[in-house]
């Protein structure tokens, strides 16, 4: 195995879901395990969470709909992308439950479906406020109204995204649930039961318990990560995820030599430099040129020169290292911790980005 690898602790997964379960009053989740399970790896963390008893999950993507089928997953799973009309057949055909963001896409719903003799499963998509996929709300009625008189459509859920729920103070969020509400009280209108109602991202979950309503979607919380770094930490989640590596390589450099691709870094006295196996062909992010650091023997130890794409080197100063040294990116060693949102912070993104850019080229170890 790649002496650098994510190791994932399936027992810190299920403690992060049963403080959220605590959170929420036990209402139903959607575990959201889009992107690989946020780099976490998806078969492995889906199954946890079938054994742990969620009620659905949450994907992307057909094909992540495909591959958890195929692994022996029999929950509901909601695929939330935007659906094509050609992807409608094997949406069916791996009864997978998804999105109908429009009339267009409802319709060419119910004319497959008729042909077919079949019934889809799906969550009409309410926009809000995101702006991204969705019938606005208030022009949702006569979508509702469509999809409720489809013979062939199943109307399981209508739903619809925060922008900015990362933000407990942000009003913009309270304005989307009052909008997300005027717009699914047509089902009482109409003299009907309403779907369920579902809005909460990891955001409104944490902050916003007016959204939680009949089920939540928590992301990144899941994986004991907060969406920003500034988020207040009102649960104690802890981060399941560690990147380790070990040293490849270690060498004494004079004063004047120049680390790396453009010789962004020059010593400036004689230093001890590491290079570690990893770079941002897994992931890693080259942002963190001459701003990250790594732990070694429970030290901090900046990244001087650019990210390479297989490699990156570490200022060990004075300390003369041994290849095979262990090396963390991200996690605890000797009571020093790199979180992913310190990460954030150095590459001037979001957790997000940090977590689900780490790629298949990196091995995937489960404890506990």
């Amino acid at each position: 195995m790649r002496p650098s690898f994510i190791e994932v602790d399936l027992s810190i997964l299920t403690h992060n879901l049963k403080l959220i379960r605590e959170h929420i009053d036990n209402r139903p989740v959607m575990a959201v395990v889009k992107s690989n399970a946020y780099g976490h790896g998806l078969v492995r963390v889906a199954h946890l969470y079938e054994q742990l008893g969620v009620n659905s999950l949450g994907v992307a993507l057909l094909e992540e709909g495909i591959i958890l089928r195929k692994s022996g997953i029999s929950l509901p799973i909601a695929v939330f992308g935007g659906v094509l009309k050609e992807q409608i057949p094997e949406l069916l055909e791996w009864d997978l439950e998804f999105i109908v963001p429009s009339a267009d896409v409802l319709n060419d719903t119910e004319k497959f479906c008729k042909a077919q003799n079949r019934r889809a499963t799906v969550h009409l998509k309410i926009d809000s406020g995101m702006g991204r996929i969705g019938t606005i709300a208030e022009n949702s009625e006569s979508l509702i109204a469509s999809a409720l008189d489809s013979e062939h459509i199943n109307i399981k859920g209508v739903c619809s995204h925060f922008a900015c729920a990362d933000d407990p103070e942000d009003p913009k969020t309270l304005e989307q649930i009052d909008r997300f509400l005027e717009a699914v009280s047509v089902f009482e209108k109409l003299g009907t039961s309403t779907p369920l109602r579902h809005i909460a991202n990891s955001g409104g979950v944490l902050y916003f318990p007016q959204s939680h309503l009949d089920i939540v979607r928590p992301g990144i919380i899941l994986y004991g990560v907060y969406p920003e770094p500034s988020c207040p930490r009102i649960l104690e989640l802890k981060p399941a995820l560690k990147l380790k590596s070990k040293v490849s390589f270690h060498k004494s450099i004079p004063p004047g030599f120049s680390i790396s691709y453009g010789a962004t870094w020059t010593s400036e006295s004689t230093a001890e430099i590491s290079t570690i196996p990893l770079g941002y062909g897994d992931g890693y992010p080259r942002q963190l040129s001459n701003r990250g650091e790594v732990l070694i023997n429970g030290k901090r130890r900046p990244i001087v020169g650019r990210v390479c794409m297989d490699q990156f080197m570490v200022n060990c100063k004075s300390e003369n290292l041994n290849a095979g040294a262990e090396v963390i990116l991200i996690g605890e060693q000797d009571g020093q911790c790199i979180t992913v949102e310190e990460m954030s912070k150095w590459a001037e993104t979001i957790p997000y980005e940090i977590l689900t850019n780490l790629n298949e080229r990196l091995p995937r170890t489960y404890a506990n």
